[in-house]
């Protein structure tokens, strides 16, 4: 339909043909009509809250069903140490529990306490505690997340005690702080864990028969407390069978009754037109006319709203016939379908291509930073903490040094008893590093040579670590149980930031590279070759 053909005269509107009856009628009809567009539109937000907390709750059932086993082992772990567990109150990320959980397994595996296994399922109490750590805090943002994503007030994940109607908020998405006595407080460094609540099963009713059921139910809790207004959805968590705990999910109401009311009332002015229709003499009139219209348009709009068929808006148009409000409605409505299935593709399309995107992101970061023999970061990461300690000095932060590391000997063991020996020479040396510098970033920034940027007590203790890493070292050769690979001799030299002579952190690099040239003549190490 050609829109600059379809013009309205006065005569065609349907506020001339209505304008007298209004008059008369609109101030009872509007009473009436409102309340029970109000009642109906309560009704009907319900139904809808209950869809879409539903395929919120859905959402995040799939993302844990996904982790399996290992999510009821983090839960079994949770119940019987969350009292013992002490977890950041404000972290943001988890990457720091992760890299203490890998710290913990190579600490286990390096001191032979480790007996295999990695996770839940690692025989080291230390390695499971820090990977419950890393496992909470990864479920706890994943919650909070979601709370921000879908714009709710509240989720989070229950575990019932059923014999008592306790509830466990086991992933609370609303963070409680725990004090020094172990209790819940208003300030702490530390999350309370285990927050328990009895729930009366008189008034949870839904969040109970939920449970007890183990299935969704078509209603909502309401609570009504010192955290608002809301209606909560609890979706029954089941993994291999095993019926776990509760996902909630809470939205906001009371801000929407009020806009529903608003709704209402505006809509009832409009509804009230149509009421009018009861006088007899144009009863008929308006029926064949005006009302089966408006009746095929409202069949079209419902059916488009429960099984969102994009082909709707031709079957509309075909419907349309005269030229009235009704016309030009069903001639938007049908434009509007048309420019949402456009729209919806267009963001589907967009939303996967982000998402591979900065998946594509993340690896290659990750893959440019860390070096792929220590594990440890590499020479383009060290030349990102260039850039940092430059801004540091810029801003007047003089207190750091470096400390330069060179493995003696590569090439001979390299010749002497393969590459793959020599690579075992260079990880050997990296653990002592990290072990004697374990406050400091450490470097490998070529094939056999590390760095150590010193700051805080390391730097501070910089000659101390550097005796205990040369009295280490010696340790190691005087082994007569270790293979000549694993006797490493390396020379360090290290240089703190002295105003007077360095202008640069690459000055204090240079001076602490001469200084451990200066150490490999001492040792008798230097290349030939």
């Amino acid at each position: 339909m050609d829109e600059r053909k379809f013009v309205l005269k006065s005569t065609d509107r349907l506020l001339f043909k209505f304008a007298l009856i209004f008059f008369i009628f609109t101030i009872v009809v509007l009473i009436l009509c409102g309340i029970a567009t109000y009642r109906a539109q309560m009704k009907e937000y319900k139904a809808q809250c209950i869809a879409n907390v539903r395929s919120i709750g859905d959402y995040m059932e799939r993302l844990i069903q996904e982790k399996g086993e290992e999510f009821i082992d983090y839960q079994n772990y949770y119940m019987e140490h969350y009292a013992d567990v002490l977890i950041p109150y404000n972290f943001n990320n988890y990457r720091g529990a992760w890299r203490d959980y890998e710290r913990a397994l190579l600490e286990a595996e390096n001191s032979g306490t480790y007996r295999g296994g990695s996770g839940f399922k690692s025989t080291s109490e230390t390695v499971r505690k820090a990977y419950f750590k890393y496992y909470h805090e990864y479920w706890l943002l994943t919650f909070e997340n979601a709370r921000k994503a879908f714009n709710l007030p509240y989720t989070y994940y229950l575990v019932p005690k059923e014999d008592t109607f306790h509830m466990i908020y086991m992933i609370d998405g609303e963070r409680t702080c725990r004090g020094r006595d172990g209790k819940k407080a208003d300030s702490g460094d530390f999350l309370y864990l285990g927050d328990e609540y009895y729930n009366d099963p008189e008034v949870y009713k839904v969040q109970w028969s939920t449970w007890f059921t183990g299935e969704r139910q078509n209603d909502l809790q309401v609570w009504n407390n010192e955290w608002g207004y809301t209606y909560a959805y609890y979706t029954p968590l089941t993994i291999n069978g095993m019926k776990l705990g509760l996902i909630g999910t809470e939205i906001e109401v009371e801000e929407v009754n009020k806009d529903i009311l608003s709704t209402s009332l505006r809509l009832s002015a409009a509804i009230s037109i149509m009421l009018v229709s009861c006088l007899i003499i144009l009863l008929l009139f308006i029926n064949k006319h005006y009302i089966k219209k408006l009746s095929r348009l409202s069949d079209h709009m419902m059916e488009f709203s429960t099984e969102k068929n994009f082909e709707i808006a031709s079957r509309i148009l075909s419907s349309t016939k005269g030229k009235n409000e009704i016309t030009l409605l069903s001639y938007r409505f049908s434009e509007l379908i048309q420019e949402l299935s456009e729209y919806m593709n267009s963001l589907l399309a967009t939303v996967k291509e982000l998402k591979d995107t900065k998946q594509r992101a993340d690896e290659m970061n990750t893959l440019a930073n860390k070096d792929s023999l220590t594990g440890i970061r590499n020479k383009n990461a060290y030349d990102r903490e260039v850039l940092r300690l430059e801004f540091e000095l810029a801003k007047g932060c003089k207190k750091f040094g470096i400390a330069m590391i060179d493995l003696n000997f590569l090439k001979v063991i390299n010749d002497t008893y393969g590459h793959e020996h020599g690579n075992s020479a260079i990880k050997q040396l990296c653990y002592v590093v990290c072990h004697v510098f374990k406050h400091s970033p450490v470097f490998r920034v070529g094939g056999d040579e590390f760095v150590v940027v010193l700051e805080k007590d390391d730097y501070i203790n910089s000659k101390a670590l550097v005796d205990e890493f040369n009295s280490r070292l010696e340790k190691l050769a005087e082994d007569e149980s270790l293979d000549p690979w694993e006797c490493v001799s390396a020379a360090i030299g290290y240089a703190l930031y002295d105003e007077a002579v360095d202008k640069s952190v690459d000055d204090v690099f240079s001076r602490a590279d001469k200084n451990m040239y200066a150490r490999k003549k001492e040792m008798k190490a230097v290349r030939t070759s």
